[in-house]
């Protein structure tokens, strides 16, 4: 045995091959083959820590943007509502929702899906009047600067920056839009008295209690762009105070340009209709709007021209602007106490009409709030003559003259811009008198188009067709017959209805939703054919005379406007200073011979008014309406048949 022992020891010795050597430990090893105590010891910190993750930095590098983007935003907007009285975030809101009835529209507005259509009108109302809404300010009076004939270019493509023209045009809108915007009205809540401090600070250097001896800060009205303030000078007179809201400045250039902006893509990209040549135009009078002085200016002119017409001068009153005591941003005038015409009940009072059945009719128009209420007990007891017949002849009166004799016109003749007060006249104490208010927004006519436009009106009552296309030609109109209905605001058909080959005339066949609207596109698309010949004017011409035509129909069509107005479009032609003897005398001739067809009109009118007596007498149904509401059932046949339009009953009302 002790032999083999150094046998076993050379073996070994002999294979070193076989003998693995001893391993090198790295860091990580000795960590693993170190003691039980230091093992512990790693394992517990390794526990604590978090794996390590190559997505960690990115993400918090995301969540930093993230941060500053909200951060920014949040600043943006902030600085936006303090300084900026929220123009831009007014300016988003507005292609959002443009952008969402195009896109509606654009889905949806399709003949496979016209039994949805009325649905899809409805949305893009509750969109639009949300807009104008939550907006306020200018739209508002954007809105007052789009009447009938942009409208007649829309059907239902039209720009959603409209306002109150789409109150003012709701017969040519789709039925959920009609009934919608008769309640759309230009007021809004009351600036605070510190605002108003302000503004007479930078205005005058001085507060409203040191301009005047008394100055109630409560105002009495209160509308989109401005709010009204009673107050007293030193000398003793009272005044009423405008005061345009500070924010309606830092929003115009801003909703001016969104307004562009939006007309612009509706007639390139979107619907391709002519809603874009008037921007221009529109956008000049809304700026000239929001300078009172120019507002001062415009009212010491019409009151010049009324005192230099014997035929309204007694009737009629421009309420005296004081300069030194208006700037840009306000505006004091005489105050004057009387009734607005938007009272109606508190008007036949005035007029002793309590009991006339017509008292009861009630009517759409769109009006701003008035302080009517505080002046109605003023004229307890007090019963005028002429009734609303009187009232009535005198607006009317007063707003042709403004057409067709002055070429200066009011644009924004709503009934709560008219006041009715006992005549301060001796001589017509008895009698009323009319007040026109708010003198901001009016249109200049050359010599040249209130001559035109006056014989377009000898023309459609004398039934001299030649002369209304020539004339509509000229102007880049391509469907008289639809023009001459719309300024009438009565039926007008050139050929007296179509025929078929039997020579009877051709019904209309009963058509879809879908058909509907594409025929009314192409009927107003050929109306306005050439919108560069087409005098702007007339813009503000169609909406003055559908607010007189309502404000009229409110009180059972007591005179025949149609009538007044043509007559006074006779008659400045026969008048017009620049004419020779010869010119004069030929135009004195068809002035009688014009005043001899009308009397056949006004055996029309008065037909009229033997129905309504004879309903009212027998206590039929309709018993209160009047000329005005037959033209109206007329005219909303005219719509149906010829543009395809479901006209809502009222609609016509202003």
């Amino acid at each position: 045995m002790t032999l083999a022992l150094p046998a076993v020891r050379f073996a070994l010795r002999a294979r070193p091959s076989c003998v693995v050597p001893a391993p090198r430990l790295t860091s990580y090893s000795r960590g693993f083959f170190s003691s039980p105590a230091r093992l512990s010891k790693k394992i517990s910190t390794s526990s604590t820590e978090a794996p390590p993750h190559s997505g960690s930095p990115r993400l918090r590098k995301y969540a930093r943007r993230s941060a500053y983007l909200a951060l920014g935003l949040g600043g943006a907007y902030l600085l936006d509502q303090e300084l900026n009285a929220s123009a831009i975030a007014r300016n988003i809101r507005t292609l959002w929702t443009c952008a969402m009835i195009t896109l509606d529209y654009k889905l949806n507005f399709t003949p496979e899906k016209s039994h949805l259509i009325p649905q899809l009108h409805e949305r893009v109302a509750d969109r639009m009047y949300h807009l104008f809404t939550s907006n306020g300010g200018l739209y508002i009076k954007i809105g007052e600067s789009l009447p009938i004939y942009p409208a007649l270019a829309k059907d239902v493509l039209f720009p959603p920056t409209s306002g109150q023209a789409i109150g003012a045009n709701a017969p040519l809108m789709p039925r959920p839009m009609q009934d919608k915007f008769a309640r759309l009205f230009d007021s809004a809540p009351q600036i605070p008295y510190s605002t108003i401090h302000s503004v007479f600070v930078r205005e005058f250097g001085a507060t409203p209690t040191e301009v005047f001896a008394e100055f109630d800060e409560t105002a009495v009205a209160s509308a989109s762009i401005a709010q009204v303030h009673k107050a007293r000078l030193h000398s003793g007179e009272w005044v009423a105070v405008k005061v345009q809201k500070p924010d309606v400045g830092k929003q115009m250039e801003w909703d001016l340009a969104a307004y562009r902006a939006v007309m612009w893509m509706f007639e390139k990209w979107v619907f391709d209709m002519p809603v874009y040549f008037a921007v221009d135009f529109i956008n000049a009078h809304l700026r000239q709007e929001l300078d009172f002085i120019q507002e001062a200016k415009n009212a010491c002119t019409t009151a010049a021209y009324v005192a230099a017409d014997p035929r309204l001068a007694p009737h009629v009153h421009i309420p005296k602007v004081f300069p030194e005591y208006s700037t840009t941003k306000v505006l004091t005038a005489e105050w004057i106490d009387g009734v607005r015409l938007s009272d109606r009940p508190g008007i036949r009072r005035l007029m002793g009409e309590e009991g006339s059945p017509n008292s009861s009719i009630s009517s759409a128009i769109a009006v701003a709030p008035s302080s009517s209420e505080g002046t109605t007990s003023t004229f307890d007891g007090v019963r005028l003559k002429g009734g609303t017949r009187e009232i009535m002849h005198t607006m009317v009166s007063l707003f042709s003259a403004q057409m067709f004799s002055w070429g200066f016109v009011h644009c924004d003749p709503h009934p709560g811009n008219i006041l009715i007060r006992p005549n301060p006249n001796h001589s017509l104490r008895s009698h009323p008198q009319l007040v026109l208010l708010d003198h901001g927004l009016y249109v200049r006519l050359d010599d040249k188009f209130r001559r035109e436009y006056a014989e377009l009106w000898r023309g459609l009552l004398a039934r001299d067709w030649d002369k209304v296309e020539r004339a509509t030609k000229a102007w880049g109109i391509g469907s008289p017959d639809l023009f001459a209905s719309a300024t009438l605001m009565r039926p007008v058909r050139f050929d007296n209805g179509k025929k078929n080959g039997n020579g009877t005339k051709e019904e209309p066949k009963e058509l879809d939703q879908y058909e509907q609207s594409v025929r009314m596109k192409a009927k107003l698309k050929g109306f306005l054919l050439d919108t560069d010949k087409m005098p702007k004017a007339l813009i503000f011409l169609g909406r003055n005379m559908r607010i007189v035509q309502g404000n009229n129909q409110a009180f059972g069509s007591p005179v025949n406007r149609i009538k007044i107005t043509s007559y006074w479009a006779s008659q400045s032609l026969a008048r017009d200073p620049d004419l020779s003897f010869t010119q004069r005398m030929r135009e004195y001739y068809h002035d009688i011979t014009f005043r001899t067809i009308m009397f056949s009109f006004d055996l029309v009118f008065w037909a009229s008014k033997a129905r309504q007596w004879i309903r009212r007498a027998l206590r039929l149904s309709r018993a209160g309406e009047g000329f005005e509401d037959e033209l109206e059932r007329s005219m909303r046949k005219f719509a149906k048949t010829t543009l395809g339009v479901d006209v809502a009953p009222g609609a016509f009302e202003g």
